[in-house]
């Protein structure tokens, strides 16, 4: 039996009362700072744009402009998921290391600082593990797609070696092998950890 006090006049008023708490909810949480994702969750394997400057000078001369991340034709600059610097994920996007460097030249700031030659860049060193490494079951796929010929394969005794003065840090070799192997063996250790 419906309830002869509440009629279309309370109805009308009861629906704006709703609509207007649900109005003023959505406006709470759509004007709420966002939550910054826990350091838990972020990862700390990221590398620098090619040039990059040392890290306390490139931290002081990087506006967060994103002009690098426009201008990588591979898309492999990202910005850090926190602080919005430029970085790139070596086993997601690698550098291709372009052999004209648009993202050094887009950079205003000198935050990343112009090369003579692509060898010259340092974001990093790769690190091979010989636990993980298939190498002595015939994977040397690293070794081809290295732009540098930083990677070498000893076929006596079956193992990746790295030449350090040649290696850049672009990363192409992690992102072969995570495509090839079930567990990444070669990591790049980011220059800044280098130090």
């Amino acid at each position: 039996m419906s309830d002869p006090q509440y009629g279309r006049r309370h109805f009308i008023k009861d629906s704006i009362l709703s609509f207007a708490r649900t109005a003023q909810e959505y406006v709470k949480h759509r004007d709420a700072p966002a939550e910054k994702p826990s350091t838990e969750t972020v990862r700390t394997d990221w590398l620098r744009p090619p040039g990059a400057a040392a890290e306390p000078e490139f931290l002081e001369r990087c506006t967060k402009c994103g002009d690098c991340l426009k201008v990588c034709p591979f898309h492999s600059i990202t910005a850090h998921p926190v602080d919005g610097f430029p970085i790139l994920f070596p086993d997601v996007a690698p550098c291709r290391l372009c052999e004209d460097v648009p993202c050094i030249a887009a950079c205003e700031t000198e935050a990343l600082l112009p090369v003579a030659d692509v060898s010259e860049i340092r974001m990093g060193v790769a690190v091979v593990s010989a636990a993980t490494c298939t190498a002595e079951q015939g994977c040397h796929a690293c070794v081809s797609q290295c732009p540098t010929q930083a990677l070498s394969m000893n076929f006596e005794t079956l193992r990746l070696g790295v030449l350090d003065e040649r290696c850049v840090g672009c990363g192409i070799c992690e992102q072969v092998c995570k495509t090839v192997n079930d567990r990444i063996a070669i990591r790049v250790v980011p220059a800044r950890q280098l130090a």
